[in-house]
Protein backbone atom coordinates (compact mmCIF):
# COMPACT_ATOMS: atom_id res chain seq x y z
CA UNK A 1 0.00 0.00 0.00
CA UNK A 2 1.19 3.57 -0.61
CA UNK A 3 2.50 5.47 2.39
CA UNK A 4 0.22 7.88 4.28
CA UNK A 5 0.16 11.24 2.55
CA UNK A 6 1.43 9.59 -0.65
CA UNK A 7 -0.73 11.89 -2.76
CA UNK A 8 0.70 15.00 -1.13
CA UNK A 9 4.27 13.76 -1.53
CA UNK A 10 3.81 12.96 -5.21
CA UNK A 11 2.08 16.30 -5.79
CA UNK A 12 5.06 18.08 -4.26
CA UNK A 13 7.47 16.11 -6.45
CA UNK A 14 5.54 17.14 -9.55
CA UNK A 15 5.27 20.77 -8.45
CA UNK A 16 9.04 20.98 -8.04
CA UNK A 17 9.50 20.39 -11.77
CA UNK A 18 9.23 23.62 -13.84
CA UNK A 19 7.18 22.10 -16.65
CA UNK A 20 6.10 25.32 -18.35
CA UNK A 21 4.35 24.36 -21.60
CA UNK A 22 5.46 22.52 -23.71
CA UNK A 23 8.10 21.23 -21.30
CA UNK A 24 7.44 18.13 -19.24
CA UNK A 25 10.66 18.25 -17.17
CA UNK A 26 10.49 14.59 -16.20
CA UNK A 27 6.96 14.60 -14.76
CA UNK A 28 5.80 11.84 -17.07
CA UNK A 29 8.89 9.73 -16.40
CA UNK A 30 8.23 10.01 -12.66
CA UNK A 31 4.65 8.84 -13.15
CA UNK A 32 5.72 6.22 -15.69
CA UNK A 33 7.99 4.57 -13.11
CA UNK A 34 5.12 4.32 -10.63
CA UNK A 35 2.78 2.83 -13.24
CA UNK A 36 5.37 0.41 -14.56
CA UNK A 37 5.62 -1.06 -11.07
CA UNK A 38 1.86 -1.68 -11.22
CA UNK A 39 2.08 -3.64 -14.46
CA UNK A 40 1.18 -0.87 -16.89
CA UNK A 41 2.58 -0.99 -20.43
CA UNK A 42 3.88 2.54 -20.98
CA UNK A 43 4.49 4.30 -24.28
CA UNK A 44 5.91 7.75 -24.97
CA UNK A 45 4.50 9.49 -28.05
CA UNK A 46 6.38 12.62 -29.11
CA UNK A 47 5.08 15.18 -31.57
CA UNK A 48 5.80 18.67 -32.84
CA UNK A 49 8.88 20.52 -34.15
CA UNK A 50 12.27 20.02 -32.59
CA UNK A 51 12.21 23.38 -30.81
CA UNK A 52 8.68 22.81 -29.48
CA UNK A 53 8.71 19.07 -28.80
CA UNK A 54 5.68 17.74 -26.96
CA UNK A 55 5.83 14.64 -24.76
CA UNK A 56 2.79 12.42 -24.39
CA UNK A 57 2.41 9.32 -22.24
CA UNK A 58 -0.03 6.49 -22.89
CA UNK A 59 -0.07 3.80 -20.21
CA UNK A 60 -2.45 0.86 -20.00
CA UNK A 61 -2.97 -2.12 -17.71
CA UNK A 62 -5.24 -4.75 -19.21
CA UNK A 63 -7.73 -6.62 -17.09
CA UNK A 64 -7.00 -10.24 -16.37
CA UNK A 65 -8.78 -13.19 -14.87
CA UNK A 66 -7.47 -16.52 -13.62
CA UNK A 67 -7.99 -17.76 -17.19
CA UNK A 68 -5.94 -14.93 -18.72
CA UNK A 69 -6.74 -11.66 -20.49
CA UNK A 70 -10.31 -10.38 -20.26
CA UNK A 71 -11.16 -9.38 -23.82
CA UNK A 72 -14.59 -8.00 -22.87
CA UNK A 73 -13.37 -5.68 -20.12
CA UNK A 74 -14.28 -2.00 -20.24
CA UNK A 75 -11.53 0.63 -20.23
CA UNK A 76 -11.37 3.56 -17.83
CA UNK A 77 -8.91 6.31 -18.75
CA UNK A 78 -7.59 9.01 -16.45
CA UNK A 79 -6.38 11.96 -18.54
CA UNK A 80 -4.52 15.15 -17.83
CA UNK A 81 -1.55 17.38 -18.57
CA UNK A 82 1.85 17.83 -16.99
CA UNK A 83 2.50 21.26 -18.49
CA UNK A 84 1.64 24.47 -16.66
CA UNK A 85 1.24 28.09 -17.69
CA UNK A 86 4.12 30.57 -17.17
CA UNK A 87 4.52 31.90 -13.65
CA UNK A 88 4.27 35.61 -14.36
CA UNK A 89 6.59 37.96 -12.43
CA UNK A 90 8.49 35.92 -9.84
CA UNK A 91 8.66 38.96 -7.58
CA UNK A 92 4.87 38.83 -7.21
CA UNK A 93 4.90 35.32 -5.73
CA UNK A 94 5.10 34.97 -1.96
CA UNK A 95 7.18 31.81 -2.43
CA UNK A 96 9.05 30.33 -5.38
CA UNK A 97 6.46 28.86 -7.78
CA UNK A 98 8.44 25.65 -8.31
CA UNK A 99 9.37 25.15 -4.68
CA UNK A 100 6.17 23.78 -3.12
CA UNK A 101 5.41 25.44 0.19
CA UNK A 102 2.77 25.18 2.91
CA UNK A 103 1.01 28.16 4.42
CA UNK A 104 -2.27 28.33 6.32
CA UNK A 105 -3.41 24.87 5.28
CA UNK A 106 -2.58 25.37 1.61
CA UNK A 107 -0.01 23.92 -0.78
CA UNK A 108 1.38 26.65 -3.04
CA UNK A 109 3.06 26.21 -6.41
CA UNK A 110 2.43 26.63 -10.10
CA UNK A 111 0.23 23.73 -11.13
CA UNK A 112 -1.05 22.98 -7.62
CA UNK A 113 -4.63 23.25 -8.80
CA UNK A 114 -4.14 22.97 -12.56
CA UNK A 115 -3.46 20.09 -12.46
CA UNK A 116 -0.62 18.28 -10.71
CA UNK A 117 -2.69 17.44 -7.64
CA UNK A 118 -5.10 15.56 -9.89
CA UNK A 119 -2.23 13.67 -11.54
CA UNK A 120 -0.87 12.56 -8.17
CA UNK A 121 -4.37 11.57 -7.07
CA UNK A 122 -4.82 9.49 -10.24
CA UNK A 123 -1.63 7.53 -9.56
CA UNK A 124 -2.16 6.92 -5.86
CA UNK A 125 -5.83 6.02 -6.37
CA UNK A 126 -4.78 3.31 -8.84
CA UNK A 127 -2.02 2.11 -6.52
CA UNK A 128 -4.47 1.72 -3.64
CA UNK A 129 -7.14 0.15 -5.84
CA UNK A 130 -4.75 -2.42 -7.32
CA UNK A 131 -3.35 -3.26 -3.88
CA UNK A 132 -6.87 -4.27 -2.83
CA UNK A 133 -7.97 -5.58 -6.25
CA UNK A 134 -4.98 -7.12 -8.03
CA UNK A 135 -7.16 -8.63 -10.77
CA UNK A 136 -9.72 -5.91 -11.58
CA UNK A 137 -12.47 -6.41 -14.10
CA UNK A 138 -11.47 -3.12 -15.75
CA UNK A 139 -8.72 -2.09 -18.09
CA UNK A 140 -6.98 0.94 -16.54
CA UNK A 141 -5.24 3.62 -18.58
CA UNK A 142 -3.59 7.00 -18.17
CA UNK A 143 -3.11 9.60 -20.90
CA UNK A 144 -0.84 12.57 -20.19
CA UNK A 145 0.37 15.41 -22.40
CA UNK A 146 2.67 18.41 -22.10
CA UNK A 147 0.63 20.39 -24.66
CA UNK A 148 -2.64 21.35 -23.03
CA UNK A 149 -1.77 24.84 -21.87
CA UNK A 150 -0.13 25.59 -25.23
CA UNK A 151 -1.47 25.27 -28.80
CA UNK A 152 -2.91 21.80 -28.01
CA UNK A 153 -2.12 20.49 -31.48
CA UNK A 154 0.59 17.94 -30.58
CA UNK A 155 -0.85 16.60 -27.36
CA UNK A 156 -4.00 14.69 -26.48
CA UNK A 157 -5.39 14.98 -30.00
CA UNK A 158 -2.31 13.17 -31.37
CA UNK A 159 -2.68 10.34 -28.86
CA UNK A 160 -6.41 10.05 -29.56
CA UNK A 161 -5.76 9.83 -33.31
CA UNK A 162 -3.12 7.16 -32.69
CA UNK A 163 -5.43 5.11 -30.48
CA UNK A 164 -8.29 5.42 -32.95
CA UNK A 165 -6.06 4.24 -35.81
CA UNK A 166 -5.14 1.18 -33.73
CA UNK A 167 -8.77 0.38 -33.01
CA UNK A 168 -8.33 1.01 -29.28
CA UNK A 169 -11.73 1.16 -27.53
CA UNK A 170 -12.22 3.53 -24.60
CA UNK A 171 -15.38 3.41 -22.51
CA UNK A 172 -14.98 5.90 -19.65
CA UNK A 173 -12.69 8.88 -19.19
CA UNK A 174 -12.06 11.17 -16.23
CA UNK A 175 -10.11 14.35 -16.99
CA UNK A 176 -8.45 15.89 -13.94
CA UNK A 177 -9.26 19.52 -14.76
CA UNK A 178 -9.96 21.70 -11.69
CA UNK A 179 -13.75 21.79 -11.81
CA UNK A 180 -14.74 22.36 -8.20
CA UNK A 181 -15.76 25.72 -6.74
CA UNK A 182 -15.61 25.71 -2.93
CA UNK A 183 -14.83 22.09 -2.08
CA UNK A 184 -13.53 19.17 -4.08
CA UNK A 185 -16.49 17.40 -5.64
CA UNK A 186 -19.05 20.19 -5.45
CA UNK A 187 -19.04 20.52 -9.27
CA UNK A 188 -18.03 18.31 -12.17
CA UNK A 189 -18.09 19.01 -15.88
CA UNK A 190 -20.13 16.53 -17.88
CA UNK A 191 -19.63 18.45 -21.12
CA UNK A 192 -18.13 21.54 -22.69
CA UNK A 193 -19.18 23.98 -25.36
CA UNK A 194 -17.53 23.93 -28.75
CA UNK A 195 -15.34 26.77 -29.95
CA UNK A 196 -15.07 28.16 -33.48
CA UNK A 197 -13.20 31.31 -34.49
CA UNK A 198 -13.47 33.39 -37.64
CA UNK A 199 -11.26 36.02 -39.24
CA UNK A 200 -13.40 38.31 -41.39
CA UNK A 201 -11.76 40.70 -43.84
CA UNK A 202 -14.19 43.23 -45.33
CA UNK A 203 -12.95 44.96 -48.49
CA UNK A 204 -13.39 48.62 -49.36
CA UNK A 205 -11.51 51.27 -51.32
CA UNK A 206 -8.81 53.33 -49.64
CA UNK A 207 -8.90 57.05 -50.16
CA UNK A 208 -8.56 60.56 -48.76
CA UNK A 209 -10.95 61.19 -45.92
CA UNK A 210 -11.90 64.58 -47.44
CA UNK A 211 -13.14 62.86 -50.61
CA UNK A 212 -15.34 60.02 -49.35
CA UNK A 213 -17.15 59.80 -52.71
CA UNK A 214 -13.88 58.54 -54.23
CA UNK A 215 -13.44 55.80 -51.59
CA UNK A 216 -15.50 53.07 -49.95
CA UNK A 217 -15.17 52.80 -46.17
CA UNK A 218 -15.31 49.10 -45.16
CA UNK A 219 -15.87 49.99 -41.48
CA UNK A 220 -19.02 51.90 -42.40
CA UNK A 221 -20.06 49.03 -44.67
CA UNK A 222 -19.70 46.34 -42.05
CA UNK A 223 -21.19 48.25 -39.11
CA UNK A 224 -24.86 47.47 -39.88
CA UNK A 225 -24.02 43.78 -40.34
CA UNK A 226 -22.22 43.68 -37.01
CA UNK A 227 -25.18 45.36 -35.33
CA UNK A 228 -27.43 42.65 -36.70
CA UNK A 229 -25.08 39.81 -35.74
CA UNK A 230 -25.02 41.05 -32.14
CA UNK A 231 -28.79 40.54 -31.95
CA UNK A 232 -28.96 37.09 -33.53
CA UNK A 233 -30.29 34.31 -31.30
CA UNK A 234 -28.23 31.42 -32.59
CA UNK A 235 -30.06 28.77 -30.58
CA UNK A 236 -31.91 28.40 -27.28
CA UNK A 237 -29.46 26.08 -25.58
CA UNK A 238 -30.84 23.07 -23.74
CA UNK A 239 -31.03 21.50 -20.30
CA UNK A 240 -27.24 21.19 -20.14
CA UNK A 241 -25.94 24.15 -22.17
CA UNK A 242 -26.61 27.89 -22.31
CA UNK A 243 -27.45 29.37 -25.72
CA UNK A 244 -24.63 29.70 -28.22
CA UNK A 245 -22.81 33.02 -27.98
CA UNK A 246 -20.99 35.13 -30.59
CA UNK A 247 -18.38 37.70 -29.59
CA UNK A 248 -15.95 40.00 -31.40
CA UNK A 249 -12.45 39.78 -29.92
CA UNK A 250 -10.46 42.13 -32.17
CA UNK A 251 -11.10 44.72 -34.87
CA UNK A 252 -8.32 46.25 -36.99
CA UNK A 253 -8.72 48.93 -39.64
CA UNK A 254 -6.93 52.00 -40.89
CA UNK A 255 -3.39 53.01 -41.73
CA UNK A 256 -2.75 54.91 -38.52
CA UNK A 257 -3.28 58.25 -40.25
CA UNK A 258 -6.33 60.31 -39.36
CA UNK A 259 -6.98 61.46 -42.91
CA UNK A 260 -7.09 58.09 -44.71
CA UNK A 261 -10.18 55.95 -45.31
CA UNK A 262 -8.99 52.35 -44.88
CA UNK A 263 -9.10 49.84 -47.69
CA UNK A 264 -10.11 46.97 -45.46
CA UNK A 265 -11.08 46.07 -41.92
CA UNK A 266 -10.24 42.78 -40.20
CA UNK A 267 -12.55 41.42 -37.49
CA UNK A 268 -11.75 38.44 -35.26
CA UNK A 269 -14.70 36.74 -33.61
CA UNK A 270 -15.58 33.54 -31.79
CA UNK A 271 -18.56 31.26 -31.31
CA UNK A 272 -18.93 29.25 -28.11
CA UNK A 273 -21.60 26.84 -29.23
CA UNK A 274 -23.69 24.13 -27.67
CA UNK A 275 -24.96 20.83 -29.02
CA UNK A 276 -28.00 22.57 -30.54
CA UNK A 277 -25.81 24.07 -33.28
CA UNK A 278 -23.11 22.78 -35.60
CA UNK A 279 -20.13 24.59 -37.13
CA UNK A 280 -21.79 24.30 -40.52
CA UNK A 281 -25.10 25.78 -39.40
CA UNK A 282 -23.40 28.72 -37.68
CA UNK A 283 -21.17 29.43 -40.65
CA UNK A 284 -24.15 29.39 -43.02
CA UNK A 285 -26.21 31.74 -40.90
CA UNK A 286 -23.39 34.23 -40.36
CA UNK A 287 -22.49 34.34 -44.06
CA UNK A 288 -26.16 34.91 -44.93
CA UNK A 289 -26.09 38.11 -42.84
CA UNK A 290 -22.90 39.33 -44.51
CA UNK A 291 -24.29 38.58 -47.96
CA UNK A 292 -27.58 40.31 -47.24
CA UNK A 293 -25.64 43.48 -46.47
CA UNK A 294 -23.82 43.26 -49.78
CA UNK A 295 -20.32 43.05 -48.33
CA UNK A 296 -17.18 42.11 -50.21
CA UNK A 297 -15.26 39.89 -47.83
CA UNK A 298 -12.94 36.98 -47.17
CA UNK A 299 -13.62 34.70 -44.22
CA UNK A 300 -11.37 32.05 -42.67
CA UNK A 301 -12.74 29.62 -40.08
CA UNK A 302 -10.98 27.64 -37.33
CA UNK A 303 -12.90 25.01 -35.39
CA UNK A 304 -11.04 24.65 -32.10
CA UNK A 305 -13.26 21.90 -30.71
CA UNK A 306 -16.71 20.39 -30.93
CA UNK A 307 -19.10 20.40 -27.98
CA UNK A 308 -19.50 17.19 -26.01
CA UNK A 309 -21.98 15.98 -23.46
CA UNK A 310 -22.10 12.97 -21.14
CA UNK A 311 -25.63 12.69 -19.73
CA UNK A 312 -26.32 10.80 -16.50
CA UNK A 313 -25.42 7.16 -16.95
CA UNK A 314 -22.76 4.68 -15.86
CA UNK A 315 -19.85 7.11 -15.42
CA UNK A 316 -21.74 10.15 -14.15
CA UNK A 317 -23.63 8.00 -11.67
CA UNK A 318 -20.44 6.34 -10.41
CA UNK A 319 -18.78 9.73 -9.94
CA UNK A 320 -21.84 11.19 -8.19
CA UNK A 321 -21.97 8.22 -5.81
CA UNK A 322 -18.24 8.41 -5.11
CA UNK A 323 -18.42 12.12 -4.30
CA UNK A 324 -21.45 11.65 -2.06
CA UNK A 325 -19.87 8.78 -0.14
CA UNK A 326 -16.55 10.57 0.31
CA UNK A 327 -17.71 14.13 1.02
CA UNK A 328 -21.46 14.09 1.59
CA UNK A 329 -21.88 16.54 -1.29
CA UNK A 330 -24.48 16.32 -4.04
CA UNK A 331 -22.33 17.34 -6.98
CA UNK A 332 -23.54 19.83 -9.57
CA UNK A 333 -23.31 18.93 -13.26
CA UNK A 334 -21.98 21.80 -15.34
CA UNK A 335 -20.83 22.57 -18.89
CA UNK A 336 -19.54 26.09 -18.16
CA UNK A 337 -16.03 27.39 -18.68
CA UNK A 338 -13.57 27.19 -21.51
CA UNK A 339 -12.41 24.25 -23.56
CA UNK A 340 -10.36 21.30 -22.33
CA UNK A 341 -8.78 18.19 -23.79
CA UNK A 342 -12.08 16.49 -23.07
CA UNK A 343 -13.12 17.71 -26.53
CA UNK A 344 -10.58 15.37 -28.14
CA UNK A 345 -11.26 12.42 -25.87
CA UNK A 346 -15.01 12.68 -26.46
CA UNK A 347 -14.42 11.91 -30.13
CA UNK A 348 -13.22 8.39 -29.24
CA UNK A 349 -14.79 7.81 -25.82
CA UNK A 350 -18.59 7.92 -25.28
CA UNK A 351 -18.50 8.93 -21.59
CA UNK A 352 -16.18 11.76 -20.52
CA UNK A 353 -16.36 13.84 -17.37
CA UNK A 354 -13.97 16.31 -15.72
CA UNK A 355 -13.33 16.26 -11.99
CA UNK A 356 -10.65 18.03 -10.02
CA UNK A 357 -9.96 20.40 -7.12
CA UNK A 358 -11.28 23.98 -6.74
CA UNK A 359 -10.26 26.29 -9.57
CA UNK A 360 -10.26 29.73 -7.92
CA UNK A 361 -6.49 30.24 -8.27
CA UNK A 362 -5.70 28.51 -11.57
CA UNK A 363 -3.27 30.50 -13.76
CA UNK A 364 -2.94 33.11 -11.00
CA UNK A 365 0.00 34.32 -8.95
CA UNK A 366 0.27 32.21 -5.75
CA UNK A 367 -1.71 29.30 -7.17
CA UNK A 368 -2.59 26.81 -4.45
CA UNK A 369 -4.64 23.80 -3.47
CA UNK A 370 -6.07 23.39 0.03
CA UNK A 371 -4.42 20.50 1.84
CA UNK A 372 -7.87 19.38 2.93
CA UNK A 373 -8.86 18.85 -0.71
CA UNK A 374 -6.03 16.48 -1.68
CA UNK A 375 -6.94 13.20 0.02
CA UNK A 376 -10.68 13.47 -0.75
CA UNK A 377 -9.86 13.89 -4.45
CA UNK A 378 -7.72 10.75 -4.45
CA UNK A 379 -10.39 8.86 -2.53
CA UNK A 380 -13.09 9.93 -4.99
CA UNK A 381 -11.04 8.61 -7.89
CA UNK A 382 -10.45 5.33 -6.02
CA UNK A 383 -14.16 5.00 -5.20
CA UNK A 384 -15.01 5.44 -8.89
CA UNK A 385 -12.61 2.64 -9.74
CA UNK A 386 -14.23 0.43 -7.11
CA UNK A 387 -17.75 1.12 -8.38
CA UNK A 388 -16.95 0.51 -12.02
CA UNK A 389 -15.10 -2.69 -11.09
CA UNK A 390 -18.06 -3.89 -9.05
CA UNK A 391 -20.44 -3.21 -11.94
CA UNK A 392 -18.17 -5.00 -14.39
CA UNK A 393 -17.67 -7.91 -12.01
CA UNK A 394 -21.39 -8.35 -11.31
Amino acid sequence: MPLPHATLLLTEELLSRPSVTPLDEGCQELIRSRLHALGFACETIESGPVDFRVTNLWAKRSATSPAGANASAKTLVFAGHTDVVPTGPLSHWDSAPFSPSHREGRLYGRGASDMKTSLAAFVVAMEEFLADTPQPALNLALLLTSDEEGPAVDGTVIVCNTLQARGEVLDYCIVGEPTSVERTGDMIKNGRRGTMSGKLTVKGVQGHIAYPHLADNPIHRVAPALAELVTVRWDEGNAYFPPTSWQISNMHGGTGASNVIPGEVVIDFNFRFCTESTPESLQTRLCAVLDRHGLKYDLAWTVGGLPFLTPPGTLVDAVRDAIRDETGLETQLSTTGGTSDGRFLAQICPQVIELGPPNATIHKINEYVALADIEPLKNIYRRVLERLHQQAHA
